[in-house]
């Protein structure tokens, strides 16, 4: 169950279910449960969406946290026939939660994020922010199991909630590797505008992004700085980041979320990739861009920790470090065998530890532990 999929994706959660769902449904049946007017079937694998409880959702108070909730009890009313039910996200959590309850099904729950450590959400949706940390506290502590997508994820989940750790698995997000690869075509580049040397930056326009960081970093990076965010928190901050963007001389904004083939074409032509989280419990986009043979350079935070190696697929940097930052990406852009031999380390690295066929079997024998 989730709140993202396509077409309607938005951030790394999306693109881990999206991925994950299609090749557990190599070897055995999936039903995706998701917030939208999805409805289609492939082998194996069969998506639909549901809308909101018009009712509910039409009330004004808190508005799009009940909006949310109403989905899920849509969700939930249908029993679902299954063996396991799998939830993304505090979002879908709550339809899962409610399955477990009324049909006895055992309950995964797969940690994106964690309400607790994301506070500035309180400023974006008000009191409906006590709701989400309700809503993830119950789901977690009564799952049969919680994947965390990283070994930080699983320390923050056994810090923040009442939960027995052998209940808590690693599992790390990944990447298709037979997709994501480097390219050298520039279609894509040309639509947009973007010439010669570039740094790129791809992610939601929210302040765990550390596009902010960024943007004063920019002021100090030999090389145009390529932005391209949207899936913003609040149309008011969007607002605020184009605005600074647009202030900067050699940054270019892109306000809205690529196509994966143009997302590959950015990725493969960069000259540095850079990922200046505040909070990150993954961070797929820098698996994304290793695949494609790009030197990342990262926030030194959460699940990034396992993902890069310091000196040899990129840098890893302080966050709410822009002078920092800026530093280790000018290395990267002076030095360009550097970069060579840095995205060469970074797609080996990728191959080896993060392909999703093997992130869909560990997860299919986690299932076989707790199913009925």
């Amino acid at each position: 169950m989730t709140k993202e999929y396509p077409p309607y994706i938005y951030g790394g959660a999306g693109v881990h279910i999206k991925n994950l769902s299609e090749h557990i449904s190599k070897y055995i049946d999936v039903e995706v449960r998701c917030f939208g007017d999805q409805n289609f079937e492939t082998k194996n694998l069969k998506i639909k969406g549901y809308g909101e409880w018009k009712e509910i959702a039409e009330l004004e108070k808190h508005s799009s946290v009940l909006r949310v909730l109403s989905t899920g009890l849509m969700i939930s009313n249908e029993n679902p026939n299954c063996s396991v039910v799998h939830t993304h996200t505090w979002y879908a959590s709550f339809p899962g939660f409610l399955i477990k309850m009324l049909y006895n099904v055992p309950l995964v729950v797969t940690c994106h994020s964690l309400e607790p450590l994301r506070p500035w959400k309180a400023d974006q949706i008000g009191r409906g922010y006590n709701l989400s940390l309700w809503v993830e506290k119950n789901v977690i502590e009564n799952a049969d199991r919680v994947i965390a997508v990283s070994q930080e994820m699983k320390n923050d989940i056994l810090k923040h909630f009442n939960i027995e750790e052998k209940k808590v698995v690693v599992i790390h997000n990944g990447v298709d590797i037979e997709k994501w690869k480097k390219v050298t075509t520039k279609k894509a580049l040309e639509k947009y505008g973007v010439n010669g040397k570039y740094v790129l930056f791809v992610g939601r326009t929210t302040k765990q992004k550390g596009i902010e960081t960024l943007l004063e970093a920019a002021k100090f990076i030999n090389a145009t700085v390529v932005i391209v965010t949207a899936g913003a928190d609040t149309k008011e901050y969007f607002e605020e980041i184009k605005n600074k963007s647009e202030s900067i001389k050699n940054v270019k904004f892109i306000g809205k979320m690529l196509t994966e083939e143009e997302t590959i074409e950015f990725y493969s032509n960069a000259s540095v990739f850079v990922c200046p989280s505040i909070y990150e419990p993954f961070g797929i986009i820098n698996l994304e861009a290793m695949a494609c043979k790009t030197p990342v350079v990262a926030s030194y935070v959460g699940g990034i920790k396992e993902i890069i190696v310091d000196g040899e697929t990129g840098f890893y940097v302080e966050p709410q470090k822009p002078m920092e930052l800026a530093k280790m990406v000018n290395i990267i852009l002076e030095n360009p065998e550097l970069a060579r031999k840095m995205g060469e380390n970074g797609r080996n690295r990728v191959v080896e530890k993060f392909s999703w066929d093997n992130i869909a079997k560990k997860t299919i024998e986690l299932y076989k532990e707790i199913a009925h």
